[in-house]
């Protein structure tokens, strides 16, 4: 009986941190969500996407902004589908006998990683925010064509390949050590939103298209992410939606005046 007290104490200790780890990304998350919301209901016309050009597109957003704002969006929707790679992590480095700087370091690696990314969605903005209404014939096939496209990558083998990555927390920690301490956890993050930012750059770039501050799209792909990263079932989720937005890419690209429709559906 004594001899499992000790090993019962370690498991306690053990969920304590497991729960501690969950308790603080959720809480991130939350406060980036809040953070966006009142971004969106004060801005969201700012950056709005390819079904806004025009009329609801002002010009003065500066870069920094944008940058700022993109963090938060990714923050609020990619931090709750991390939390099984984070606790992976936390359990490996914990093993060695390190504390949470670790931990710290592997988030911030991983969210370095989408905020660069950034630059790209900001290229767009900048690209298409001074046209004006009525938007130019050009806009809603190309909106069409980045929703098929999207659509299609769901089902390539590089979409497969990083979703399987996604998929296997302890495994990838376990094949990608870059070494103990802050550094070698940071390498470790960007390492894993390398590998994430392949799973889901393709349904992310649906924002450029409906809208970068889209509450109701962005909700949808935040749980489409966590579904098809952490449930069983997740394979299949990952394909309905290649599926839904590649033949809402086919129905834009149809019938053009539809890409209004669809990127307007604000929250």
């Amino acid at each position: 009986m004594g001899g499992r007290q000790p090993m019962a104490a370690m498991g306690d200790v053990q969920s304590r941190a497991t729960a501690g780890v969950v308790a603080v990304l959720v809480g991130l998350a939350a406060v980036a969500w809040a953070i966006t919301a009142k971004q969106a209901l004060d801005m969201g016309s700012m950056v709005s996407g390819l079904g806004q050009v025009g009329a609801r597109m002002p010009n003065d957003m500066a870069a920094p902004l944008f940058m700022g704002m993109w963090l938060g969006m990714m923050a609020a929707m990619m931090l709750p589908t991390v939390a099984p790679m984070v606790l992976a992590h936390r359990m490996v480095v914990r093993g060695r006998g390190e504390g949470w700087l670790p931990t710290a370091g592997f988030v911030a690696g991983y969210l370095v990683v989408w905020t660069v990314i950034g630059v790209v969605p900001l290229l767009a903005f900048l690209g298409f925010r001074n046209l004006v209404d009525p938007a130019p014939a050009w806009v809603a096939p190309l909106g069409g064509l980045v929703l098929v496209a999207a659509g299609i990558y769901q089902f390539t083998p590089w979409k497969g390949a990083c979703l399987k990555a996604c998929r296997s927390p302890l495994n990838f920690i376990m094949t990608h050590d870059f070494g103990r301490g802050s550094r070698g956890a940071a390498l470790a993050g960007a390492s894993h939103g390398a590998w994430c930012l392949g799973c889901c750059w393709a349904l992310m770039s649906v924002l450029v298209v409906v809208g970068l501050m889209n509450l109701v799209w962005m909700v949808a792909l935040s749980l489409v992410f966590l579904l098809e990263k952490n449930w069983r079932y997740g394979v299949a989720v990952s394909r309905v939606a290649g599926a839904t937005v590649g033949l809402l890419g086919v129905v834009v690209l149809a019938q053009p005046q539809l890409l209004g429709l669809l990127a307007g559906v604000h929250v």
